[in-house]
């Protein structure tokens, strides 16, 4: 029986939303549109929920490496000499001012002062100061922007990981890659608009999927790991004795009934569903194509290290990213842990920059090279930085530091951001910022205004009110734009 939308129809057993939009003429219906947010029409019909950028871009793509743990800014990039002079001297009270520390050194009865055992130099044109730990990066000293003052309120991992992803300190809100997906939609069908790699076989903080998780954005733009091996992506390839035209016979069959479903009553899970159906087939003739290595030249290969032929190495997701940005990837993020040194610091640092300094140098290299720098955003970035005070005791030289979030280093590269220079400062001991302090919600401002977005206005309703990357927070860093 069809009821109309006037006289009786049994309500017992009715679901809720057939209930409201069968109810008052529609007026229900018109209610729930509102709840299941018509920013989804927009996106539908558009690609993305943003019907135009908000200002010219700069950046058309972004490739994060994020170095999980917290590199050690004093011993990579901001050169303290002052540190050295008095190492082994207590920290002073007036430089502290009694900020909170880590239990992990938060009992100990003296905090001495440690020097960075490695030999700066200045580089390039610029003059920038780099660690001899760095001597990759330091050839592309004149490409990069050094911000030498940042800061953030997480001094654990996880809330740090959390905030400088997502914005937030606590878990389920949508990450930076996922609001681009929403905002921007995407220009290859045929793959992900937010690709996720972690490095193979890397011990140090656990990095779990809500770090590219899309909240309570639509399931859609959350991030797709690649992984090394014969499968890239997990549950894409057909079952054993299934065809590629039998997939689609079987897809093509399951549209229809979803298509039934949505002509009754609109489903923006189920919309997700077909969508992520359609992007998994078509994935399936892509992905092995992009990840496909052997085309590229010796030359290439030489540039990027000898870890570029180990799958799931640093070097190998560096090349693939630059694949990932060539098919008009949105954005790509790569995850390298083990910059947690509590302790061993010296060999376990060594160890990281010989893992990265030159995938890292070479990416961008690599780039520019193909013209392509100049339209994509490479952002170099831990969660926060490590003490200027050694954890524990000084051991034959043998130290560690620990958790900072008064001031880190990150650099960055292309997409519009001035090259060839460093942005704000730290006092001579390293633990404060004493000008041009950039906060987390600052740089996720500024990587939004490079790629066209205001970061006031790409929000998204949910549970009431709405939402943004920067939540109430945010400044677009001017002095570090081109």
């Amino acid at each position: 029986m069809n009821h109309q939308c006037t006289g009786y129809a049994p309500s017992g057993g009715m679901p809720r939303r057939s209930f409201l939009s069968q109810f008052g003429m529609g007026l229900g219906a018109v209610a729930l549109s509102d709840l299941v947010k018509n920013d989804l029409v927009a996106e539908e019909k558009r690609g993305g929920a943003m019907e135009a950028l908000h200002h010219p871009a700069k950046a058309k793509r972004v490739i994060f490496l994020f170095q999980s743990g917290g590199p050690s800014q004093i011993d990579l990039w901001d050169h303290k000499p002052h540190l050295n002079k008095v190492q082994g001297e207590q920290l002073p009270e007036s430089i502290r001012k009694g900020q909170r520390l880590t239990g992990m050194s938060g009992n100990q009865s003296s905090f001495p002062l440690a020097g960075s055992p490695f030999k700066f130099e200045q580089h390039g044109e610029s003059g920038q100061w780099m660690s001899e730990l760095l001597p990759h990066t330091a050839g592309i000293a004149d490409r990069m922007c050094v911000i030498n003052s940042m800061y953030t309120e997480a001094i654990n991992h996880g809330p740090g990981v959390t905030f400088l992803q997502t914005g937030s300190q606590f878990p389920g809100r949508p990450s930076i890659g996922a609001w681009l997906s929403y905002g921007l939609g995407t220009a290859n069908q045929n793959l992900p608009s937010f690709v996720v790699m972690v490095t193979k076989n890397k011990g140090g903080q656990p990095l779990v999927s809500r770090l590219w998780g899309s909240g309570f954005l639509p399931a859609r733009h959350q991030g797709v790991r690649f992984r090394s091996g014969k499968d890239p992506v997990l549950y894409l390839n057909n079952p054993a004795g299934i065809d590629r035209s039998s997939r689609k016979r079987m897809l093509d069959a399951i549209d229809a009934l979803h298509q039934m479903q949505l002509e009754k009553q609109s489903d923006p899970l189920l919309e997700t569903r077909i969508a992520q159906h359609e992007l998994a087939f078509n994935m399936q003739a892509s992905v092995p194509d992009v990840v496909d290595m052997s085309g590229e030249s010796k030359e290439t290969l030489e540039m990027y290290g000898p870890d570029v032929h180990r799958p799931g190495s640093f070097a190998a997701n560096c090349l693939l990213a630059r694949r990932l940005a060539e098919k008009d990837v949105k954005f790509i993020q790569l995850y390298h842990p083990g910059w947690d040194q509590h302790g061993g610091l010296p060999g376990g640092l060594r160890n990281q920059c010989r893992e990265t300094d030159q995938p890292s140098a070479a990416l961008v290299k690599d780039l520019a090279a193909r013209g392509m720098l100049d339209d994509t955003l490479v952002v170099w970035a831990g969660e926060f930085g490590r003490t200027n005070y050694c954890q524990g005791k000084f051991s034959n030289g043998n130290f560690g530091r620990d958790h900072h979030p008064r001031c880190f280093s990150l650099w960055m590269a292309g997409g519009g951001v001035k090259p060839g220079g460093q942005y704000g400062k730290t006092d001579e001991y390293g633990y404060n910022v004493i000008e041009n302090g950039v906060h987390v919600h600052d740089l996720q401002a500024t990587m939004l205004h490079l790629l066209g977005i205001n970061h006031e206005r790409l929000t998204y309703r949910h549970q009431g009110r709405r939402y943004r990357l920067t939540d109430v927070h945010g400044d677009v860093v001017r002095g570090i734009l081109a």
